[in-house]
């Protein structure tokens, strides 16, 4: 790879190929609203990007003394199906991937979606046949999501790399951990252009070697020959 100690890439999906993470936290505060709980998208975003679903469920018990009623999840799913309706890959997402696969350089996406979701989002994002089979949600690792670093450690054997070989592209502080733990190097992505909760300092502070603000950066950083 351009003379980079590095074998494979693994992606993290949401904020790192796809805008969604304001999304995704508009759904949770909406159906939260409806069900007597009031935060703005910005707070929301700022306690929980990056945590499984599990993860946030713990955060509203022990936080703001709130469980959810039986069929909450059910209304969730409702309110996300609505709003990924304006899902979209970030900006150069696509050129990167592409990339990628033109140089064979091996790639995964690891996620801490909920088990079946992912396939549809990428589907929606149109990035589904450029990733192929290397798509790993919840369900790859028995539930034990990011900060765990299982995910990756999977992706990685599943792509035939050591996670010491790989470069793990992560927006959260809670993804990068995971990479970080997985012994990979992780590189920062804050390729949104919104608020995050994480930022540079913080991502360095977790264990990234580096951030990048975009997949321009990215493609340049990882020596990608792009068409011009």
């Amino acid at each position: 790879m351009s003379g980079l100690p590095f074998d494979a890439i693994l992606f993290d999906f949401d904020g790192v190929l796809v805008d969604s993470e304001g999304l995704g936290s508009r759904a949770w505060v909406e159906a939260l609203g409806e069900h007597g709980l009031t935060f703005t998208v910005e707070d929301f975003a700022a306690a929980v990007v990056g945590r499984t679903h599990s993860a946030v469920y713990d955060w509203l018990r022990t936080d703001h003394g709130w469980t959810p009623p039986k069929d909450f999840q059910t209304f969730l799913d409702g309110r996300f199906e609505a709003v990924f309706e304006e899902l979209l890959p970030i900006e150069g997402a696509h050129a990167t991937l592409a990339a990628l696969r033109a140089a064979g350089i091996p790639f995964a996406v690891a996620s801490n979606t909920e088990p079946g979701k992912l396939h549809p989002k990428l589907v929606k994002a149109g990035l589904a046949d450029l990733i192929g089979g290397h798509a790993y949600d919840l369900g790859s690792v028995h539930g034990r999501g990011k900060p765990q670093p299982d995910i990756y450690v999977h992706a990685a054997a599943a792509l035939g790399v050591p996670p010491v070989r790989c470069v793990v592209v992560e927006d959260s502080l809670t993804g990068a951990t995971a990479g970080v733990a997985a012994g990979a190097t992780v590189w920062g992505m804050l390729a949104t252009g919104h608020a995050h909760p994480a930022n540079t300092q913080a991502l360095l502070d977790v264990g990234a070697a580096r951030v990048l603000r975009s997949h321009a950066e990215l493609q340049e950083a990882l020596g990608l020959n792009m068409p011009t």
